[in-house]
């Protein structure tokens, strides 16, 4: 090939400026490596098979191109991996003890990931691809899309260890960051320098997960997650998880905050995930309230869209309904009992009877 016929200096020095780029491009750390996926696919069957993954049944579908990189994309040889810090606020603690609040995962605050990075990860290929005009080469940029296993990618790459929580933890940033990758055909130097694992005897995210989604250390049954229940599962939540739920609306974020590692999560300097509509700390009510169009224009451009309002209200009325005992919250709740959606009222009259229980004079 081509690329194969690039001299071994012209790659090193490619390499450094790849990283360069990188940080001008606003990624705390990119790292190349040539990715084993061959544990990871193992591991990850096994997680299939005991039917953690609920009704994702993408994450059993596209055969080995998960594992096999270059038949996802032709003649990849090496994956060049970074990160970017997101987190924006700290008021996760205090959002979570006020039941009135609204909980929304960090990472969806602000402007949806997906776009952010993609677009810095093709002015990344662009600048490989003007390095090296005369070469013909295969480079694609994912970001948490297409089956792309991009923990493991990552851990290989040095930019972390996967922790007990499932999550890609760095002794320099814990864990509140996103990941993405560029497939390519150019054999680049990779990076040998790894992290090892350091999670230890710790188990804080084990213990302090609501509705004890990790049946052992480093395995998650997806089906009691809050963050797969209330974005993934398009169905009714079970009953006996939704008192567990609190006022987590979207997404859950316990597992990370507990970390002792997220001490040392670097505030963003990204001005896309600063947070919008006052998302970092809003009324549970006033989410509630939102019609359709309201809630299309506040989710404009923003990861909570792709759940659409049906479930986004759904998931208001649990967290309504775990709110302590109000003639407000019941009032607001009673005005959706006869809403269009089945799923919408089915969870609103659980939450109703829930109000209406705590209400109740002793």
């Amino acid at each position: 090939m081509q690329e194969m016929n690039i001299e071994a200096e012209k790659l090193e020095n490619l390499a450094k400026k790849i990283k360069a780029w990188g940080a001008t491009l606003g990624f705390q750390q990119v790292s190349i490596v040539e990715p084993d996926l061959s544990l990871a696919s193992d591991r990850l069957h096994q997680w299939l098979e005991k039917g953690f993954h609920g009704s994702m049944d993408w994450m059993s579908e596209h055969g080995d191109k998960r594992y096999v990189v270059e038949k996802l994309v032709d003649r990849t040889v090496r994956v060049i991996s970074v990160r970017m810090d997101y987190l924006a606020d700290d008021k996760m603690i205090a959002v979570l003890k006020d039941d009135n609040k609204a909980y929304i995962s960090r990472y969806a605050l602000g402007r949806d990931y997906h776009k952010v990075i993609r677009n810095r990860l093709a002015t990344l290929i662009k600048k490989i691809k003007d390095d090296l005009p005369e070469h013909q080469l295969s480079q694609r940029p994912f970001v948490d899309s297409a089956p792309v296993m991009e923990k493991p990618i990552a851990e290989q790459a040095g930019l972390g260890w996967i922790g007990k929580n499932t999550l890609l933890l760095n002794e320099d940033a814990g864990s509140w960051f996103f990941l993405g990758e560029i497939y390519t055909s150019l054999k680049l130097p990779v990076d040998s320098q790894k992290q090892r694992n350091q999670c230890g005897k710790c188990k804080a995210c084990i213990t302090v997960c609501p509705t004890d989604a990790f049946p052992e250390p480093y395995v998650l049954d997806a089906r009691r997650c809050i963050s797969y229940l209330t974005i993934e599962h398009k169905e009714a939540i079970p009953e006996e998880l939704r008192p567990l739920m609190g006022n987590r609306v979207f997404g859950c974020d316990d597992c990370q905050i507990s970390c002792p590692w997220n001490r040392f999560a670097t505030p963003t300097k990204e001005d896309d995930f600063t947070p919008r509509h006052n998302l970092d700390s809003p009324s549970m009510v006033t989410l509630f309230n939102w019609e359709p169009e309201e809630f299309l224009d506040n989710t404009q451009g923003s990861p909570i869209r792709r759940i659409g309002h049906e479930r986004w209200l759904r998931n208001l009325a649990i967290g309504l309904g775990n709110a302590k005992g109000s003639e407000e919250i019941l009032h607001q709740l009673e005005a959706k009992a006869d809403h269009p959606s089945a799923l919408v009222r089915e969870h609103v009259k659980w939450a109703i009877r829930q109000q209406q229980e705590k209400l109740k004079p002793e």
